[in-house]
């Protein structure tokens, strides 16, 4: 495989602009003239003669997808000197909506999230290195405070710090401070090892690296127009090692890994402004309010499993205003509500892997509501397995589903 550095990308980028061109224009001139034999969605694709298949730009992967996870995997591919090019149309925004915060700690029930400690190591490197790489900050460090209800949820607290998988985490005491428009006669517990990303920010820079350096198309990927070999596969005038799979929800319509139990869960947050309320950390009440400065705040999130589109919705603004009022009785405005898909699973782990009968397809995926947390370790996991590295971890390995696969196939 030839490997080209960022500064060669940038140089042959309109070269490989010109073959694509010219391999799309041939490969549809040839769907008019000659009929493949039709394919079912899981079985393999068509590979027909390219006559600009030698003109080919020769990368590592192609990589679907610039959430989360695909630009964490997009990391592992350039800390490790392969080359890619990323596609992505913009129809998932869950990244953009969403919270943005990495906690260890489920507050609703104080257990802890699954392998935080390896989460945050590395995650926290992470995000220090993109911010160096793009010269933005993007983590901030916020801690977030959970507000008590009673004397038992007190108490619950210290006995959830004491335990070892906790107690890295939780601060075993109780806060309490006078905050505007808020009650909270039992206090707070504080959380440790939390922040906020900004992930909206953190997209943006990082597509606009992607297109400085040549390695980003905007545009749908056709999954049809892809060749899969044994050794390589060739999508429009690329050719490469692999294709990894980064597209959250929509993965729903890729018809690889649509056998996979991606659920999707609908999530929407409020954006408002309370003038007389001032924080400098996260408040977890049965809502969070996350401080985005100049006294505004998210405000989320909901969680539906029916609806699957990107709208906002009116019973999602009354449950949110709701909860948001059984704790604060503050004046506040609200100035925006922002609805996306979280690609989520039902058995709350990841989808990481290589397809079960395609070798050169992978997936990146599943990664629920806590993406920043875990988008890192994920892509790592994934691109240590790709390389030979070690495995995956097996609760999150696709190779789970595998007779799921196979049933999906054989009917």
């Amino acid at each position: 495989m030839t490997h080209l550095t960022e500064h060669n990308l940038m140089k042959f980028n309109n070269l490989q602009s010109t073959i694509y061109n010219l391999q799309s224009t041939i490969y549809n001139l040839q769907s008019t003239t000659h009929h493949s034999p039709l394919t079912t969605p899981h079985s393999p694709l068509p590979t027909p003669y390219h006559p600009l298949s030698y003109l080919c730009l020769m990368i590592d992967c192609i990589v679907v997808g610039s959430g989360l996870a695909g630009i964490s995997f997009c990391e592992e591919l350039r800390k490790n000197g392969k080359t890619f090019m990323v596609f992505d149309n913009d129809s998932q925004v869950s990244t953009n909506i969403a919270g943005g915060l990495y906690n260890p700690v489920i507050l609703k029930r104080f257990t802890p999230v699954w392998k935080a400690e390896e989460q945050l190591d590395t995650a926290l490197p992470f995000y220090a290195a993109l911010e160096s790489l793009l010269g933005e900050k993007f983590d901030h460090k916020i801690p977030v405070y959970r507000r008590f209800t009673s004397v038992e949820e007190q108490n619950n607290w210290f006995v959830a710090g004491d335990k070892p998988g906790l107690s890295p985490f939780i601060e075993t005491s109780v806060h309490h401070f006078e905050l505007p428009g808020v009650e909270a006669p039992f206090g707070y517990g504080r959380v440790l090892q939390t922040g906020r990303v900004d992930t909206e920010a953190l997209q943006k820079a990082y597509v606009s690296y992607l297109q400085d350096t040549g390695c980003f198309r905007q545009e749908s990927f056709q999954y049809d127009r892809l060749q899969v070999m044994n050794d390589r596969v060739i999508y429009d005038g690329i050719e490469a090692s692999r294709v990894i799979f980064c597209e959250g929800f929509g993965m729903k319509k890729n018809p690889f890994f649509d056998y996979l139990p991606l659920n999707g869960t609908k999530g929407e947050l409020l954006i408002i402004e309370a003038p007389e309320l001032e924080l400098d950390f996260v408040l977890k009440s049965s809502v969070f309010l996350i401080p985005l400065g100049e006294r505004r705040y998210k405000v989320g999130a909901t969680y539906k499993w029916k609806d699957k589109t990107n709208i906002p919705t009116e019973e999602s603004r009354m449950e949110l205003l709701t909860k948001l009022q059984s704790f604060f009785k503050g004046p506040y405005e609200v100035i925006d509500h922002v609805a996306g898909i979280r690609p989520t699973v039902a058995d709350r782990r990841p989808l990481v892997g290589q397809h079960p009968e395609f070798s050169r397809l992978y997936c990146l995926n599943g990664l629920g509501s806590r993406g920043v947390m875990i988008a890192p370790f994920a892509a790592k996991q994934l691109y240590q397995s790709m390389y030979g590295q070690q495995e995956i971890v097996p609760e999150m390995d696709v190779e789970r589903y595998r007779s799921k696969y196979q049933s999906t196939v054989s009917g």
